[in-house]
């Protein structure tokens, strides 16, 4: 059985080889390491988020405009019964499991500060400030994803009844939600890298 024949098989391939990597000395040898697994889960979780996200955005919606205004061709139908309920499962899932392994990472480390942006001392927590906007952000994030984008999602695939006046505002919705988004994760992926590494270019 070819593992890489599913997304399954394949998903725990990837796996599999992470943690024979870690257990052959990459990470240290087999030494158990919590915040790293937590950075790592949550790297994984957030480039499957992003990543459907700018798909979305870059591609599906302009995609889908393009079919609507064809008039001879397939139109959109494939992308909006087979495609589009797929990605919008791994997509929400996976804000969640970013959010959620964030905040556990946040939290084992001991900087929960930072969603206070680092101001509960004396004086301001860089790394906190920093790493807290990013949280903050992705906190926005995840509240589009989950009260604005797929419920609207919902009624635009016909997974919920709606009037097409209703399914016409919940595109509206859905988009402006999915931009804001597209916009927020820019200074929000700088503020993550940068909490570590810097703001400066």
């Amino acid at each position: 059985m070819n593992p890489l024949l599913s997304v399954k098989g394949s998903l725990i391939t990837g796996f599999v080889l992470a943690v024979l990597f870690a257990v052959l000395g990459i990470n240290g040898g087999v030494n158990f390491n919590e915040l790293g697994l937590a950075r790592w889960l949550h790297i994984i979780a957030g480039i499957t988020w992003i990543g459907l996200l700018y798909y979305f955005n870059a591609v599906q919606v302009p995609a889908l405009a393009e079919a609507a205004a064809d008039k001879g061709g397939p139109g959109g139908g494939g992308i909006t019964k087979y495609v589009a309920p797929r990605a919008l499962l791994w997509f929400r899932w996976s804000a969640v499991v970013t959010w959620l392994t964030g905040f556990w990472y946040l939290a084992r480390a001991g900087q929960l500060g930072a969603f206070g942006l680092g101001l509960g001392g004396d004086e301001l927590n860089t790394y906190q400030f920093v790493i807290g906007v990013g949280a903050w952000l992705g906190t926005i994030m995840l509240f589009n994803v989950w009260v604005l984008i797929w419920p609207n999602q919902q009624k635009i695939l016909g997974l919920k009844p709606a009037t097409d006046e209703q399914k016409a505002a919940a595109r509206k919705t859905a988009l402006y939600a999915s931009r804001i988004n597209y916009v927020l994760s820019i200074p929000m992926l700088l503020c993550m890298a940068g909490a570590m590494h810097g703001l400066a270019f």
